[in-house]
């Protein structure tokens, strides 16, 4: 299990997986039209997760599985400054759930955000009624830190989230 950077060559494959996955991650995703699943609309997706790579807010990855792209998992709205905090959002195809890949995939963005971008603090929000996603942020340091009334409009409803973040705690030298 790995992630790398999303790359353009990706986009089929995300589509396929989007399409095949697309009624196990419809209560956990905003709508958005038809041509999100389309290998156009990935491509579309892949070029603008890697402008605001270049652009230092975001690191847009793949999560792969022996070799295979099995979902993505983005550290998005890096803030530097005093703030030195992102957000972290990811999801996994259906075929490869309850495998520990998330769980996987969220440790090695955390070592990313904290060991190379060197950032203070990562945010990661969930529905109130999304257990497993609360578990994999659990499993990796994330604690509770609030609920958000209404916060996010998925699955055309807008829907309390719980709020969570894990903070850096380096070692002591």
């Amino acid at each position: 299990m790995g992630v790398r950077l999303v790359e353009p060559a990706d986009a089929g494959t995300l589509s396929r997986l989007l399409v095949a996955s697309r009624e196990h991650l419809a209560p956990w995703e905003p709508e958005r039209g038809p041509e999100h699943l389309t290998p156009a609309g990935q491509e579309a997706e892949v070029d603008s997760a890697l402008r605001r790579h270049a652009d230092g807010t975001s690191v847009p990855l793949v999560i792969t599985l022996d070799g295979d792209v099995v979902g993505r998992i983005t550290v998005a709205d890096v803030v530097r400054g005093a703030f030195q905090s992102a957000h972290l959002g990811y999801w996994v195809a259906q075929h490869v759930t309850g495998r520990g890949v998330a769980t996987a995939a969220v440790g090695l963005a955390v070592r990313l955000a904290f060991e190379e971008l060197g950032l203070h603090r990562l945010q990661a929000d969930t529905l109130v009624h999304n257990v497993a996603s609360r578990r994999v942020l659990a499993r990796n340091g994330f604690e509770r830190i609030g609920l958000a009334p209404r916060y996010l409009r998925i699955a055309g409803t807008w829907q309390d989230h719980v709020l969570h973040q894990r903070l850096h705690e380096p070692d002591p030298a």
